[in-house]
């Protein structure tokens, strides 16, 4: 076997069968140091609102990071909805405690920067980095995108199920002759005026692939997408600033492919990134 192989291989043997698994087996201290060894030194939030030019519609981001050791681990939220004891219930809390915390976004965000910290983006964890060039913020939301959308193995004219409508996601599935049903919570309309379901899953049925973001971890919706997925056979590729540790770990079990983009995000500086890659086009689910 290779050295790309068998580090492939050594990956995708420490794959879980679930979200919930993931989070026991840390809590174990299976994956590495006990996590309650392990604490939070910086909690900080960050605010975006964003209007690309060009674009005639905007949207705003809102994101909590932790930062353990060298690693910074992220949980998107609705604009406003995250109390500000938050941060401090995190700051100098040991990750083992943050598992149980009643806010789902600060687990998540635990789990991730526990994860980070001890699988790093790296190819020995099986990660492809994808260089993002410098840019405005619409041409490396395009190239980010481009990144996203090669994850998927369809023939034009397939459908995608996109959860967390990113317009430019949107817009490179247009240029690849897919189609598409836009789902978000907040509803509303894409660039092109396409009215956005509320209820992925009532329309995973209608789908052939499904386009996931990580902030589907944050608001509890994922693992119902991913079981939808495993069932039915279906390309699930996930976009992940939240949870980009996370997601990898459930490659094979649901999630065929992952695009993981940890803090800092593309849309936080014009100079050149990096996001990492997981999984292959038309990887076995």
């Amino acid at each position: 076997m290779t050295t790309t192989a068998a580090s492939h291989a050594s990956h995708a043997s420490h794959a879980f069968h679930a979200y919930d698994d993931l989070v026991d087996r840390v809590r174990a201290g299976a994956l590495g140091p006990d996590p309650a060894t392990r604490r939070i030194a910086v909690a900080f939030t960050t605010r975006q609102a964003v209007r690309h030019d060009g674009r005639g519609t905007g949207y705003r981001n809102e994101v909590l990071s932790l930062r353990l050791a060298e690693a910074v681990g992220s949980c998107a939220v609705e604009p406003g909805e995250l109390p500000d004891s938050a941060l401090d219930d995190c700051v100098g809390a040991d990750v083992a405690h943050l598992l149980e915390h009643p806010l789902l976004p600060v687990r998540v965000a635990a789990l991730d920067a526990y994860l980070l910290h001890v699988t790093p983006h790296v190819p020995e964890h099986g990660a492809r980095p994808v260089p993002l060039p410098a840019g405005s913020s619409l041409e490396k939301s395009r190239a980010r995108a481009r990144a996203v959308v090669e994850l998927l193995d369809l023939p034009a004219g397939a459908t995608v199920l996109v959860v967390g409508v990113v317009n430019s996601l949107l817009e490179a599935l247009r240029s690849r002759g897919l189609r598409y049903l836009p789902s978000d919570l907040k509803g509303g309309t894409t660039e092109w005026g396409e009215p956005v379901l509320t209820d992925a899953l009532a329309a995973a049925d209608r789908c052939d692939a499904l386009l996931v973001s990580g902030m589907t971890l944050g608001n509890g919706t994922f693992e119902p997408l991913r079981r939808h997925a495993q069932t039915h056979g279906k390309q699930l590729v996930a976009f992940a600033q939240t949870g980009s540790a996370v997601l990898p770990r459930l490659l094979g079990h649901g999630v065929s492919a992952v695009c993981a983009e940890p803090y800092p995000f593309f849309w936080l500086d014009g100079g050149p990134g990096t996001v990492h890659r997981y999984g292959r086009p038309g990887a076995a689910r």
